[in-house]
């Protein structure tokens, strides 16, 4: 049986364990749609729900004028009615910037994330930020990064913090940046770092990548019970002649660090910039941004004993391409997932993006295809499924407005 492995920590939870009680979406739904000023724009980051229905994420731009006018981005919450509310406006100051990744939050309701840019490091520049939001809207930065200030081969602590959080059963929370670490990596700030925040804000390294082991790590972890931690590399541990092309890997307690699968590009695939997502037989299972038997991505299974088998491969045509986020899954062994392309012919001839079912018999289906228009475009988050739904964001489109000409984005349900 295919599950989410979820950590429980002092109420910390991934978000996808919450319920959501009511069946509401039958067929899609605009739940909301950003007009990219104090609302918010350009959601790329998954939903979280509460026990009332409301759905919490992130937006990387709008909630103000800082930012080159286009706001430092937005943390927000959409009532069952389509209501939103921004809890907190980002300022690009110490407060963060830009935050690209999911939430997470305890039982009392704070919430807690990074920011890929922004805080009190680095001179006042910054280089991203852990914070966490009281209900009250009170943000506490948790640690400041300074990845990127120390010189051409010491860049600190990690920079850039891309991705969401997870939590162990004491409080700590743990994460990626894809810069930084005490090493340079082919000449750039860092090939980036596993990092842990303990309750207090102390800051550990758990890990640096220096390029042979992986390199830009984008996705948020999962850990076992034994405590080892589990992610994706968007680049590094170059293979077949594919100098980066991205590895999964594990990391142990003790901080060793094991390359699980180097991809080879080509058919075998490259670039997995999504988190995983585990069985119960310790199968890991993720996508491929590009590369396959259709060069358009795929989605695999990694076996404990290092087998990748390719599930599906994406043509790039009405079935979608890029599948460059993460999966959910169902009791009954169905893979959920979205496309940043494809699903059509609208969007200049390549498709809007889809969301997508596939059956254990390795069999895709489309469960709904964007056309670009007040529905959406371009989903780069995964889906939420809570109470026999799917709940996700879109990128672009809605309707027009400034977030680059093509529409701020929205918030969607969909029957499954």
């Amino acid at each position: 049986m295919l599950r989410i492995l979820t950590i429980w920590a002092c109420g910390l939870a991934l978000s996808v364990s919450v319920p959501l009680t009511s069946a509401r979406a039958s067929s899609f739904e605009v739940l909301y749609t950003f007009i990219g000023g104090n609302d918010g724009g350009q959601s790329v980051a998954g939903l979280i729900a509460d026990k009332d229905d409301n759905l919490y994420g992130t937006t990387t731009s709008g909630g103000g004028t800082s930012c080159q006018g286009t706001g430092c981005g937005t943390i927000f919450k959409v009532a069952p009615d389509g209501t939103e509310t921004i809890l907190h406006a980002f300022t690009g100051g110490s407060d963060g910037e830009f935050p690209d990744g999911a939430l997470i939050a305890d039982t009392a309701g704070n919430l807690y994330g990074t920011t890929q840019l922004g805080g009190a490091g680095c001179g006042g520049f910054g280089t991203g930020i852990v914070f966490r939001l009281a209900p009250d809207g009170t943000e506490t930065v948790l640690h400041a990064f300074v990845g990127g200030c120390g010189g051409k081969n010491n860049y600190g602590d990690g920079g850039w913090p891309e991705a969401g959080l997870i939590a162990d059963a004491a409080g700590n929370l743990y994460g990626t940046t894809y810069y930084g670490g005490e090493n340079g990596c082919l000449g750039n700030p860092g090939c980036g770092t596993v990092f842990k925040i303990a309750p207090d804000g102390t800051e550990t390294i758990l890990h640096t990548f220096l390029g042979h082991d992986g390199a830009r790590p984008e996705a948020s972890l999962i850990m076992d019970n034994a405590g080892n931690l589990y992610g994706t590399t968007s680049g590094g541990a170059g293979r077949n002649g594919c100098h980066g092309c991205g590895t999964i890997f594990k990391l142990a307690p003790d901080g060793t660090e094991t390359v699980l699968y180097a991809f080879g590009g080509g058919t075998d695939g490259e670039h997995p910039g999504a988190s995983l997502i585990v069985d119960d037989a310790g199968n890991l299972y993720g996508t491929s941004v590009v590369g396959g038997g259709g060069g358009r991505g795929y989605v695999f299974m990694l076996a404990p004993d290092g087998t990748k088998t390719v599930l599906y491969n994406f043509k790039g045509g009405n079935d979608g391409w890029e599948p460059d986020t993460g999966l959910t899954a169902d009791r009954a062994g169905n893979l959920y997932g979205t496309t940043s392309a494809g699903g059509g012919t609208g969007c200049g001839g390549g498709g809007c993006g889809t969301v997508f079912k596939l059956k254990p018999s390795g069999t895709e289906k489309v469960l709904y295809a964007f056309q670009g228009g007040a529905d959406g475009r371009t989903p780069t988050a995964p889906v939420a499924l809570v109470a026999g739904n799917l709940y996700g964001t879109t990128e672009f489109a809605g309707i027009q407005s400034d977030c680059e000409k093509q529409g701020c984005g929205t918030v969607f349900a969909l029957g499954k």
